[in-house]
């Protein structure tokens, strides 16, 4: 298009072509003839057919609110039954008919790597004031081999579409979620990653971290991109969203197996819903209350440790190899090395910050895992950014942040995306994939909420098999079955010693961390009221405060929760009660299992690990109390708001602990060539 353009004569048209694309004879005609029908077209598409003839290649390309492209008709018999269509978003790029005058604004972008160019063109096309026609009359016959179409190896086109993908989300997002969207493309790729492997896909794992470690280096591309967007555009972004793919459409059209189209809800709208400024402003309060962490290469204190040196290191520790637990002891590894080898493998070069990162995004990342959690419950943006707020602020969370207690971290963030593909594990075996593997890290990072999880999988697979829905059993059994083969190893070395009861033990470093929940009176009550520690999130620690009103920052939100048992929705309600239910149970029980030592003295497994499941239940039963119960919407802002006030005042000591001097994290080397950071074994 670049060489042609200046010898194009004013008032004509482009008309691209591939060598395997074979047009009809009329096919120009009818194409140009829509353009001068339309002044306001400035492209005009044809139908592409198989070289029989018989069966729709494209007609017509459209894309989610998250930039993945949809083909609105393809391979289906060709009977007509989409020739009434003559508006989309774009079309297929083959056999496109362009305005001269637009087509020095309308080149294929060159970052796409030949992957859905026509959707790039037509959505510029839009933004520009014009519109893409659609002349399903016009036949072009193409190969589905040919060069200009995408490549048939898996792995090449997986490659291909991901990195057209990923860039047309950072280049056609708002400038202000760009960052969150770049944040991003790690976490997703190892959550496709884990569905590609569930969904016998293997061969789309390898270009899944290649597309994105390919976009997250690609800042000129990407700014090349949104100049040239910038340039020509004079209509708004709104003005093309109803042309977009919505999720229910989506899910008749694609569902994918993941679990995710279709789900309780039928719209996520996490941008235009305020989840993404929810995110943005939790990174901010992170940057604020943490802010000398950012000059850290690594972390210490508390139950930190410096990670390995290299990757190749920590993956060695989650092998079966070497111990630190004496001379020449061989073993199973700790799950939960696993899980730390994950983690270190985002940041290669020092994965020692890979920590670092951890505690600065953790506010963030938690708001994020809480709001799409929250979509399981309800469809009103206000109550999800409420679930994600009310996830981030928990207690447990708060203090396991102050305390330095990664694998309590680790399984705040894991939990709500686990509960998130848990509940619909039962309709595809993605899903249920997917949630097995969210349920391994989650119990590799706090073994001692196995019995509970245990427990509630039982009673879910019981109520399938009474109601004779064996798909769904047969779905619901496989979630735990990897769960089973993590820890298989290393139980079997811990009964032949006879120390079963050591699998429920913390993972990593040991400690104590003080003031820490016992098994007396004082302590349960603590536990009851929502605190894994004695120090009440840090509220011991501010001179004056009185301590016995602290509980009371939770009770609004624990009211919304019990109002849930006689809401509509009542089903849900109690059963997010009873998960709160079990998870208190599990902190009473953990308190009183001593299966460690510190410096002499015991060390109870750390409570808090029960009460972010019971946390997950008692913000899930008040949204459905604030959701179905409150009819008036004025009153259900009011109670939202309190609700949300009251924990922020409560995380206020918490938030201000590092500034104050009393959080236990330090800044520490950013190796271990000792390799005190791997997982211990069992004791």
């Amino acid at each position: 298009m670049q060489v042609a353009y200046p010898r194009i004569p004013e008032g004509r048209a482009v008309w691209l072509l591939a060598q395997d694309t074979v047009p009809e004879p009329d096919v120009l005609e009818l194409l140009a003839g829509a353009l001068e029908r339309s002044p306001s077209a400035a492209i005009a598409a044809p139908k592409l057919t198989g070289e029989g003839h018989d069966e729709i290649a494209s007609l017509g390309v459209s894309m989610t609110s998250l930039g993945r492209s949809v083909e609105l008709a393809a391979g289906e018999l060709d009977q007509g039954q989409h020739d009434g269509v003559d508006d989309a978003l774009s079309a297929d790029i083959r056999g496109m008919l362009i305005r001269a005058e637009l087509v020095p604004s309308l080149r294929p972008d060159p970052a796409l790597a030949g992957a859905d160019e026509g959707l790039d063109v037509g959505v510029r096309a839009r933004l520009a004031g014009g519109r893409v026609v659609l002349v399903p009359s016009a036949r072009i016959s193409v190969r589905p081999d040919g060069p200009a179409a995408l490549p048939q190896r898996e792995s090449q086109r997986a490659w291909a579409m991901r990195l057209a993908q990923l860039h047309r989300r950072l280049s056609y997002a708002p400038f202000a979620a760009m960052p969150l969207h770049w944040l991003t493309l790690l976490p997703l790729a190892l959550w496709r990653s884990a569905g590609h492997l569930i969904g016998k896909h293997p061969a789309a794992v390898a270009p899944e971290w290649g597309a994105a470690f390919t976009e997250m280096l690609r800042f000129s591309a990407i700014a090349r991109s949104r100049a040239a967007i910038a340039a020509t555009r004079t209509a708004s972004w709104s003005s093309i969203a109803p042309l977009r793919i919505t999720r229910a459409e989506l899910h008749r059209r694609l569902d994918d197996g993941y679990g995710s189209e279709g789900g309780a809800v039928s719209e996520l709208r996490f941008f235009s819903g305020g989840g993404a400024w929810a995110v943005l402003a939790a990174l901010a309060v992170s940057v604020a209350s943490f802010t000398t962490l950012l000059a850290w290469p690594g972390m210490g204190g508390g139950a930190l440790l410096p990670l390995r040196r290299t990757v190749s290191a920590l993956w060695a520790d989650a092998a079966w190899g070497l111990r630190g637990m004496g001379l020449h002891t061989v073993g199973a590894a700790d799950p939960f090395s696993g899980v730390v080898a994950v983690l270190g493998s985002l940041w290669p070069g020092s994965p020692s910050r890979a920590m670092v990162l951890l505690w600065l995004l953790a506010l963030p990342l938690a708001v994020l895992g809480g709001w799409f959690a929250a979509t399981r419950v309800t469809d009103r943006s206000g109550l999800r950014i409420l679930g994600g707020i009310a996830w981030a602020l928990a207690p447990t969370f708060l203090t396991a942040l102050v305390q330095g207690r990664p694998a309590a971290v680790l399984l705040h963030l894991l939990l709500p995306w686990a509960v998130h593909a848990a509940v619909v594990a039962h309709r595809s075996w993605g899903a249920a994939g997917a949630a097995s593997l969210l349920v391994a890290a989650s119990l590799a990072c706090a073994p001692s909420i196995a019995p509970a999880v245990v427990v509630l999988w039982a009673v879910a697979l019981i109520l399938f098999l009474v109601r004779g829905r064996i798909h769904g059993a047969a779905r619901l059994i496989w979630t735990l079955i990897p769960a089973v083969a993590l820890f298989a190893p290393l139980a079997w070395a811990q009964l032949r010693h006879g120390t079963a009861i050591a699998l429920l033990a913390d993972p990593g470093a040991i400690w104590p961390a003080g003031p820490q929940a016992t098994a007396d009176a004082a302590g349960r009550a603590a536990l009851a009221e929502g605190f894994p520690s004695m120090d009440l999130a840090g509220w011991a620690s501010v001179s004056g405060a009185p301590l016995s009103l602290v509980p009371l920052l939770l009770a609004p939100l624990a009211a919304l929760a019990l109002i849930a048992a006689v809401a509509p929705r009542w089903r849900a309600g109690i059963i997010l009660l009873a998960v709160t239910v079990v998870g208190i149970a599990t902190a009473f029980l953990a308190v009183g299992i001593v299966v460690s030592f510190f410096h002499g003295d015991s060390a109870a497994i750390w409570p808090g690990a029960g009460l972010s499941l019971a946390w997950i239940g008692v913000v899930g039963a008040a949204l459905v109390t604030l959701d179905t119960m409150l009819t008036l919407s004025w009153l259900r802002s009011i109670a939202a708001v309190l609700a949300g006030t009251a924990l922020a005042v409560c995380a206020l000591p918490a938030l201000t602990a590092e500034h104050q001097e009393r959080a236990v994290m330090s800044a520490a080397a950013g190796t271990d060539p000792a390799g005190a950071g791997r997982g211990r074994g069992r004791r």
